[in-house]
């Protein structure tokens, strides 16, 4: 990348996001965040409250302003943050130097949530709030702690599911893709697509999309050149001990 092209990636990336989809994308989060703390202050408190925990926020920007990104699908938002509470409570019991407990918390977290295909972001935040407020946390022991994670992150969900079904072009959880049903040949009416086309298409979607138009782009034609060998090999295949 030359230091033009440098300069310019720090510029704003403008999607084509209606102003009426932005406005019920902070209404949506804002209401939600104000049921969630209705919900905790009325639900039984035992020995020790119930907390809203401030990564619920960052998570109500993905469920209400990304809705339909991977990573504010159902698994990615609970999975995400209860690996996350785990590896937050085990770097607070194994670590005593708080800035590397701090640092071991968000490594582990992203690398659990990573592999169990629970990538949430705000789950990082989880883990840290963990280590930061480990002096409050550390006396309800890790099954409260957890039952609080639990708690927030499943009341998000419900409401996350509630609110998105109320708001027109909006399909929460992400349907599953379908697939080319076989037999069915894709290039037998090749059609060329263009950049503007995908700008257009991404135009006509009522809601953010969580990749850039620049990177669909890149997509198509990677996965356009996949499929043209892929279709050039059905057509012309290797003859025995000829090299593939």
């Amino acid at each position: 990348m030359d230091f033009k092209n440098f300069i310019q990636s720090f510029k704003p990336h403008v999607a084509p996001i209606p102003i009426a989809e932005k406005i019920r994308s902070a209404l949506a989060a804002g209401i939600a965040i104000l049921l969630l703390g209705l919900a905790l202050k009325f639900l039984p408190h035992f020995n020790y409250p119930m907390l809203m925990l401030g990564s619920m926020a960052a998570s109500a920007v993905l469920l209400f302003a990304v809705p339909h990104s991977q990573m504010a699908q159902p698994w990615p938002l609970f999975g995400g943050h209860l690996v996350s509470v785990l590896a937050g409570w085990a770097c607070i019991q194994l670590i005593t130097d708080p800035l590397l407990a701090a640092g071991s918390a968000v490594c582990l977290a992203v690398f659990l949530m990573h592999y169990l295909h629970c990538l949430h972001p705000p789950g990082g935040a989880t883990a840290l709030t963990l280590v930061l407020s480990s002096a409050q946390f550390h006396p309800m022991g890790w099954l409260w702690v957890t039952y609080i994670v639990a708690v927030n992150a499943g009341i998000s969900l419900i409401l996350a599911l509630l609110i998105n079904s109320l708001i027109p072009g909006r399909h929460y959880p992400a349907p599953a893709h379908s697939h080319i049903q076989p037999g069915a040949d894709p290039a037998a009416t090749p059609v060329i697509m263009e950049e503007r086309d995908i700008t257009w298409a991404a135009g006509k979607m009522d809601s953010f999309v969580d990749i850039s138009e620049e990177d669909l782009v890149m997509i198509y034609r990677l996965a356009s050149l996949r499929a043209q060998r892929r279709y050039d090999q059905a057509l012309n295949p290797p003859t025995p001990g000829e090299k593939k």
